[in-house]
């Protein structure tokens, strides 16, 4: 069972959850994407607790790390993730970020290099700018005004049957989004996707300098995620794995498969 705790920012306070934590121990830090909690990784905790030391969050201005002053970017994110892993005395951790969670994950290694031991990202893409264009970057700045173009019922059947292909995926999304009302919803979305952009822009080099692995679900159809995938790995020589019957948010279609990646990843690198 894991056990809640919090970090005080200036910004507002962050709800973490971690495991009996070992010194002795591997920890693996569970890093949500945009709108989804910490139960987005209910499926690894389970299965990691007591072999690995685990910890989650549910981040900045998401579920019970609210109310909190949307002033902040993906490098202060980065930075109280730290901060959380310090209060925590962890030393030797791995990175596993789902979606905006691989961003965060690739911001703190930009700013703390030599610190993880590995990063695996799920249904994430490169921070790289030479990745994207100007139009992909303009238009995530954008994201707010399109979303609330959108009925609000429409709105959540996207954000639920869009990133999931299995009965549990979805209603565990919709579970998420059920938090908050329409508006706070598409500022959530549009603060989200502009601190991306202003990442990609900072045009950093963002190295990955620890052992890393890229899962990707076959039917993940947000924006250009398999593409960016594909060539990610091709030119930052990464392993990638492409799972059949997963979409976006392939560690909830797929838990067990992304599970045993993620082990399977742990003992090859001898972490």
């Amino acid at each position: 069972m894991l056990k809640e705790k919090t970090y005080s920012t200036a910004k507002g306070t962050i709800h973490y959850w971690t495991g009996e934590m070992n010194p002795e121990l591997l920890t693996l830090v569970f890093l949500p994407g945009l709108s989804a909690d910490h139960r987005l990784f209910e499926k690894q905790t389970e299965y990691f607790e007591g072999k690995y030391n685990v910890l989650t969050w549910d981040a900045p201005e998401h579920a019970l790390s609210r109310p909190f002053d949307p002033d902040f970017t993906l490098m202060d994110k980065a930075e109280w993730l730290h901060d959380i892993l310090e209060q925590e005395n962890v030393r030797n951790h791995v990175l596993i970020g789902q979606s905006m969670g691989g961003y965060v994950s690739q911001c703190f290694l930009q700013k703390y290099p030599g610190e993880a031991a590995g990063f695996v990202s799920i249904d994430s893409a490169p921070l790289k700018k030479k990745y994207v264009t100007d139009m992909e970057i303009f238009l995530l700045k954008y994201t707010e005004p399109m979303y609330r173009a959108y009925p609000w019922e429409a709105l959540k059947k996207t954000g639920t049957e869009g990133v999931a292909v299995t009965g549990y995926g979805r209603e565990l999304m919709a579970s998420f989004i059920a938090q908050y009302e329409r508006d706070e919803y598409c500022r959530l979305a549009g603060h989200g996707f502009r601190m991306l952009a202003e990442a990609m822009e900072a045009d950093l080099p963002y190295v990955i300098d620890c052992p890393a692995v890229l899962i990707c679900g076959k039917e993940d159809h947000a924006g250009s995620a398999k593409n960016y995938n594909i060539r990610w790995a091709r030119e930052e020589h990464l392993p990638l794995c492409m799972l059949e019957h997963a979409g976006h948010n392939a560690n909830t279609d797929l838990p067990d498969t992304v599970n045993r990646i993620i082990e399977d990843f742990i003992r090859a690198n001898h972490l």
